[in-house]
């Protein structure tokens, strides 16, 4: 491991950093952790829940219950700029050649289409550029004289077109919080995680968006904002594992990930809590069965806790059956307690059912890129349900790379967790997390050559020891957008 100098080890220190974290992330470059270790995918009957009538009827009901006591709330994560979104654009505006490609034709092409069509015309107008010259249009849609959309984060991007006019990813997130979160006339809690150079940005929505949406919707919101903190920054390093050096001399830190955010899901200190990204939402007119799922996996949360609770208390009241909370947690969560009879056979089963519990909603793979649920054996958390990225399985492994391939669900992130223990206190997260989930990574920085780390994934292992259930939810209720393409779909359009 390479040794950090006196000069390191005095700035990091006046940084406030940790050098033992340090330490270890910098161990890991030259050691990493062994990847994932996958039994099989989870599947309809074995770890992938396919509700009935029944159930989601029962889901429904739970739902309405703790809407009523105030017990929701919506985390998105919302820090993404969309210059992802525009990345032919951005090809074109940055290229000498006049011709426009395949994407950019598209995009001309379809251009009023967009629910940011009209605001594009406005600025084309403003900026004395030509409607008719593809690469005026581009500028005008990109930089900062026109609609800046190559700095703008994703979620104040133009999505929908409305009955009312344009609405942004935000607007949208509002809406179906409004209606998954609380009930009418009740106070709606959502939490946005944003880049700290939007954050103002976001409020100026907010102070745009509620004086509208409150009346409409019936609902008050009470809106938080937070940025991923610098602390939670990993190291990186050169292609040797040797600390990446600034001109300065001092070490470059990069954002640690979405995984990061745990910090801020914690520090929310939330009940039942909604996750969903910012780019994966509908319009508010097409999203009612979307509501309608979001609803029932926060009931069937809500439903399960109390069941949870209930044998947790029993069970330290020395009036519980332990083979009741073995069963129950081995049916439901598919954890197992083990060894004989006994106090430390208790012991485990009071272990297992004071964990957070997160209810995944699961689609059927269609072919999308990301992760999926997996059944997997890991020293942190044992033969367990985890959502596992790509990243994280040895391809070069023919035994692994078949169990990916044979995958029939895909991870949307949406899902709700139980943020509380049986004591009603705020369950301490770090706690639950399984350190080897990292992610390494080629980067680059002034144009040279790096690794970086990220942390474990907020929905992978970062959640590594939470109690897991994956239910099947219609292939519908995911749309996300990842380029601008995307809005092109049916089901973003009015």
């Amino acid at each position: 491991m390479p040794d950090l100098t006196g000069q390191d080890l005095d700035r990091l220190w006046a940084e406030g950093r940790d050098l033992t974290e340090i330490e270890d992330q910098l161990r890991l470059f030259s050691d990493p952790p062994p990847p994932a270790r996958l039994l099989r995918p989870c599947t309809a009957g074995d770890g992938v829940r396919v509700l009935t009538e029944v159930e989601q009827e029962a889901a429904l009901a739970d739902w309405e219950e703790a809407a009523a006591a105030g017990r929701f709330s919506k985390f998105v994560p919302a820090s993404g700029a969309a210059s992802r979104m525009f990345q032919a654009l951005l090809a074109f505006s940055r290229a000498l050649e006049s011709e426009p490609g395949p994407d950019v034709v598209r995009f001309l092409q379809n251009r009023e289409l967009f629910a940011f069509s009209a605001a594009l015309t406005e600025a084309l107008a403003r900026t004395g550029l030509s409607a008719d010259e593809p690469r005026s249009v581009v500028t005008a849609l990109l930089s900062p004289e026109g609609l800046g959309y190559e700095e703008t984060p994703k979620g104040l991007v133009l999505f929908h077109l409305g009955p009312d006019g344009p609405r942004t990813a935000f607007e949208e997130h509002l809406i179906e919080g409004a209606r998954t979160v609380c009930l009418a006339g009740g106070r709606c809690r959502i939490h946005f995680t944003v880049g700290a150079e939007n954050e103002a940005d976001f409020r100026r929505a907010a102070a745009n968006a509620l004086p509208v949406l409150e009346p409409k919707l019936g609902v008050k919101f009470d809106l938080g904002f937070s940025i991923q903190h610098p602390s939670t920054d990993t190291v990186a390093v050169d292609l040797e594992n040797q600390p990446f050096r600034l001109e300065d001399g001092s070490i470059l830190f990069r954002p640690g990930g979405h995984g990061a955010l745990l910090k801020n899901l914690e520090a929310l200190r939330g009940d039942l809590v909604f996750v969903k990204n910012i780019d994966n939402v509908l319009p508010a007119e097409r999203s009612q069965n979307v509501v309608r799922w979001k609803r029932i996996l926060g009931g069937l949360l809500a439903g399960l806790q109390k069941q949870v609770f209930a044998l947790f208390n029993s069970l330290t009241a020395g009036r519980g059956d332990l083979d009741e909370a073995v069963d129950f947690v081995r049916a439901v969560f598919g954890t197992r307690v083990s060894g004989p009879d006994g106090a430390d056979r208790r012991k485990q089963a009071l272990e297992l059912l004071a964990r957070p519990i997160r209810v995944c909603g699961v689609v059927r793979n269609e072919g999308e890129p990301g992760g999926g649920p997996f059944w997997v054996d890991s020293p942190a958390a044992g033969e367990s349900r985890q959502i596992v990225e790509s990243s994280q399985v040895d391809a070069k492994d023919p035994a692994q790379s078949s169990v990916w391939k044979s995958s029939t669900h895909f991870n949307p992130v949406d899902l709700v967790c139980g943020l509380r223990g049986p004591d009603g206190r705020p369950f301490s997260l770090s706690g639950f997390v399984d350190p080897d989930a990292v992610f390494i990574s080629r980067k680059s920085h002034a144009g040279r050559e790096l690794k970086a780390l990220e942390r474990p994934g907020l929905w992978n292992g970062a959640m590594a020891r939470w109690n897991t259930v994956f239910v099947e939810v219609p292939l519908e209720t995911f749309a996300p957008v990842k380029t601008v393409f995307d809005l092109l779909r049916p089901e973003h359009q009015p």
